[in-house]
């Protein structure tokens, strides 16, 4: 797969942008590991190649065990691995990720609303959707993941 175009040289701003709402989630005040985690969950229902390569190397730099990036797909399933905080997170992010199958229900809603406060899910709402517009942006002009680039280096 190589890129069809570099949308951070053509369009400077609307990365600069994207960029802006990067840096306001990093300040938000939500845990760094939990927006990651977030993000790479995302990035595995969008099956965005770049993002997962990215955000997986992210969390393992931070020391995020290699066990728990394995069961974040299956996050659900794998008992006390993921804190509370986690598993709202990631319960949230994958109904708000697939909107339109869901419409995020009530008992979702009330569910997220359970673990954070209201600017704290505002800002985890932030993050998921600026998770969606980089992987829509990484998928459709096919962004090459380093582990590619390293490999054919």
């Amino acid at each position: 797969m190589s890129e069809r175009l570099n949308y951070n040289h053509i369009a400077p701003a609307g990365a600069k942008a994207l960029g802006g709402v990067y840096g306001y989630v990093t300040q938000s005040g939500l845990p760094g590991t939990l927006v990651t985690l977030v993000y790479l969950r995302i990035s595995q229902i969008n099956n965005c190649a770049y993002c997962l390569d990215l955000h997986t190397r992210d969390l393992l730099k931070s020391g995020v065990k290699v066990e728990k990036l394995a069961l974040l797909q299956a996050w659900d399933e794998a008992g006390n691995l993921f804190d509370e905080r986690e598993r709202a997170a990631l319960a949230w992010a994958e109904t708000v990720t697939r909107v339109a199958e869901t419409n995020v229900p009530d008992e979702a809603y009330q569910a997220a609303r359970n673990v954070f406060s209201e600017r704290e899910l505002v800002d985890l709402t932030i993050a998921i959707s600026l998770m969606n517009a980089y992987n829509r942006m990484s998928i459709s002009f096919r962004n090459t993941p380093h582990a590619a680039l390293e490999k054919a280096a």
